[in-house]
């Protein structure tokens, strides 16, 4: 997942989990369709899997960057042999979770009447390699540690090989381990997408990157180059020297330019759009989202205001700031005036109780606009729940400011402006176009809110800011149209209708009508850069050309192109195969609904805890990591004490109700108690999360290994086909819960999820039957 966020693009994390449990199914229906042959070999191909498993491991990453397999997912819709090079990068990452699989499987067919500590066993090792990885990201390269988690199955190997095979199995292990060394010392360069930020960069004159750090939070390498100039939303009027910056990249994607404060040298600052809040009115205290590499700090600090805080939730880049920078931001982040926290800027605001002159949030979208390949990022800062808790910080007369650059198709600044009037009207504003204000530069828009109408003397002193800059005022009180177009006009200046559509009392009509999705986005929808409507894109197709369209809107298009590509992949290798077992006796159906409405129930379960706890800690990363292991070891304890509990309808049927129980209260109550408790210390909030955690994770460990008991006890061939259904139901989860959250939120998730583990309650009624019907013919007889 991390070497895919540097190499291509964020949302592909949720590709690389969808191969992982492909590779699990696999092995189940492969064991399925030779599962008397391969029992018989299994005193060495159990150890030999793994040890094959780990050889792919550390071997993975160099074929991946070969041109033969390496794909750019920005060349997909252009290039249609990109596809090809998709495939086999999943059949590359899929053989070492097969073969891994294979081995894990075959342990669970054999020793069956063992399966609930085995599957503790494994969950809990899933879950503490979860926290491990954590510390390697503070360690070594991404690139690096492919190689270290190799050894892993290449020891398990070495600890279950038979003694009677050990002098072959001493060459081999001997050669094994110097695979895994020399990837380790020699790893393969991650070669980036060319079109990601950092590319581009490298290719100005001098260009070279001269800091590099791996991390929990990301790759962060910043580049220098004696060209490099940031500017963004700079005035026409302007005519010094911009200042040499460097730039930093997270992932490879743009991050920040680092420039300095002192000796005039950020006097182009003035010259910038995003100055308005300052020219309105001189603010004393003001509040920093996101404050990344200090842009907006420094244009603070260079208006005097007395009281700074900013919120980072990236340590590195602060550490970066304060150190290694330093002396190229003149000591930014050691300011007098500058308070900073190292947070999340959601979990600041909902524990904060100050009240700001100012609160200025990053600029959305990028320079010449994007493509849509962050349309699944959960982005929690720029939802009407956000900009509510925002509003609420402000004094009398406070102001909230946040640019955009200017996109073509617009859709960056207009769900900006309609996120702003849905918190207007939220909070009761009936006047609220007298709340807003936003001028124009060549290429960005800057608008400003006010918790206050707008009075003449701010009014004025906009106008004469827009004058002497040469920017076009777009909203105010008594705008005229000429004004919007005075010294900047647009090509297509349609743009200002929809301003004025979005403004008036029918944008509700104008939202529907609208080629895009720009309504506001809220926290169960977090997806503020999902513009992508489906109803519109045959007729963006014919506007723009079938391989043009979808560069419009490339990240959720890729979405469902990958689903489908799962489901066919999952049906070809995972349930076609299933079907030419020789499965005999009855239950096949029951067991297919039972084993595919847990695996299916799980996953959802899991996505939903990531996404509620990324607001709680602040952290998406360590939110992410704490879920999924939490998840794992209880699961893992669950599934432990399950080998006491007897394999019987009452017993499964009440730990599924007692499941679905849980998930329905959590779906009322979850939220309420994060909310109540985010201003907690860290070390309540962790006990708290884990308790949390651990009630629904603890019981969903036991219905997979008593399903599985019950029936081995009438049929072990079905024990693999459960497995195999599992596993594939888990792998469409993956795709789908993504698909599902974009379009209809987390909300209806989570209950889709419950009534997963309700189908599963109704199922094992039947399930039960199987072993019952055995024990009554044999009674009977």
């Amino acid at each position: 997942m991390h070497i895919f966020s540097i190499t291509q693009w964020y949302h592909f994390a949720f590709m690389v989990i969808s191969v992982a449990l492909l590779g699990f199914g696999a092995a189940g229906s492969f064991i399925a369709l030779y599962k008397n042959r391969l029992i018989a070999n299994a005193i060495w191909l159990i150890p030999f899997s793994m040890l094959i498993s780990g050889l792919l491991q550390c071997s993975a990453i160099f074929l991946s960057q070969l041109p033969f397999a390496r794909f750019d997912s920005y060349l997909i819709f252009a290039d249609y042999s990109q596809f090809i090079n998709l495939i086999i990068t999943y059949l590359i990452f899929f053989l070492p979770f097969f073969f891994g699989a294979l081995s894990i499987g075959l342990s669970f067919i054999i020793y069956t009447d063992q399966i609930g500590k085995l599957y503790f066993s494994n969950l809990t090792g899933s879950g503490l390699g979860g926290i491990a990885a954590l510390i390697l990201y503070s360690i070594f390269l991404p690139e690096e540690i492919s190689s270290l988690i190799s050894l892993l199955p290449i020891i398990s190997a070495l600890i279950l090989f038979p003694k009677i095979y050990k002098r072959i199995f001493t060459v081999i292990f001997i050669l094994s381990i110097a695979v895994s060394v020399f990837f380790f010392i020699n790893p393969s360069a991650l070669k980036k997408s060319e079109f990601k930020s950092i590319s581009k960069t490298l290719n100005l004159i001098d260009a070279k990157v001269v800091f590099t750090k791996n991390s929990p939070y990301g790759l962060i390498e910043v580049v220098s180059s004696p060209v490099l100039r940031f500017s963004q939303g700079l005035s026409l009027a302007y005519q010094k020297e911009v200042p040499q910056s460097k730039a930093i990249f997270l992932n490879g994607d743009w991050f920040g330019a680092v420039v300095k404060v002192n000796n005039n040298k950020n006097e182009f600052l003035h010259y910038t759009a995003a100055a308005l809040p300052y020219v309105m009115k001189e603010k004393e205290s003001v509040l920093i989202l996101n404050a990344g590499s200090g842009i907006e700090t420094a244009q603070a600090i260079s208006y005097n205001a007395n009281r700074i805080t900013a919120v980072e939730q990236n340590s590195i880049i602060i550490s970066l700031m304060k150190n290694e920078s330093a002396e190229n931001s003149d000591s930014l982040y050691h300011h007098k005036n500058l308070t900073i926290r190292n947070i999340d800027s959601r979990t600041f605001l909902q524990s904060d109780t100050n009240k700001y002159d100012l609160i200025t949030l990053p600029y959305t979208n990028s320079f010449g606009g994007g493509v849509g390949l962050y349309a699944l990022q959960e982005q929690y800062l720029l939802t009407v729940d956000s900009f509510e808790d925002i509003f609420d910080h402000l004094n009398s007369e406070g102001v909230i400011c946040v640019s955009s650059w200017i996109d073509y198709p617009f859709r960056n600044p207009l769900k900006v402006l309609a996120t702003i009037v849905e918190v207007l009207l939220k909070k009761n504003i009936s006047g609220y176009k007298n709340h807003i204000a936003a001028v124009k530069s060549w290429g960005t828009i800057t608008f400003v809110v006010k918790k206050s109408p707008l009075n003449s003397e701010e009014i004025m002193n906009i106008r004469s800011f827009c004058d002497s800059l040469m920017f076009d005022p777009i909203i105010l009180p008594d705008l005229s149209e000429s004004e919007r177009t005075k010294y900047n006009s647009m090509q297509d200046e349609k743009f200002f209708e929809y301003v004025d559509e979005i403004l008036s009392a029918h944008r509700s009509r104008f939202y529907e009508e609208y080629d895009f999705n720009i309504k506001p986005a809220n926290d169960n929808q977090p997806y503020f850069s999902q513009f992508l409507k489906w109803k519109s894109l045959s007729y963006l197709k014919d506007i723009y050309g079938i391989r043009n369209a979808p560069f419009l809107e490339i990240g959720y298009l890729l979405v469902m192109i990958t689903f489908i590509q799962i489901i066919i992949i999952a049906f070809v290798l995972i349930i076609l195969p299933l079907f030419k077992t020789d499965l005999k006796g009855n239950g096949k159906l029951k067991t297919l609904v039972y084993f595919g409405a847990i695996g299916l129930g799980y996953m959802f379960v899991e996505i939903i805890f990531i996404q509620r706890f990324i607001l709680y800690f602040g952290n998406i990363i360590y939110a992410a990591a704490a879920v999924i292991s939490s998840m794992l070891i209880c699961s893992g304890v669950g599934s432990y004490l399950s080998s006491r509990i007897k394999g019987s309808k009452r017993n499964l049927l009440f730990i599924c109700g007692l499941i679905l129980t849980v998930l329905v209260l959590y779906k009322f109550l979850l939220t309420p108690i994060l909310q109540s408790t985010i201003g907690f210390e860290l070390f309540l909030k962790v006990a708290i999360a884990f308790l949390l955690i651990a009630v629904p994770s603890f019981l969903m460990g036991m219905p997979f290994p008593i399903g599985l008991k019950i029936i081995s006890a009438e049929n072990k061939s079905l024990v693999a086909w459960a497995w195999g259904i599992n596993g594939c139901s888990s792998v469409v989860a993956s795709v789908l819960v993504v698909v599902i959250a974009v379009e209809f939120g987390f909300a209806v998730v989570i209950l889709i999820a419950a009534l997963s583990y309700f189908t599963a309650a109704l199922t094992n009624v039947s399930l039960y039957h199987i072993v019952s019907k055995k024990n009554f013919a044999e009674s009977t007889e």
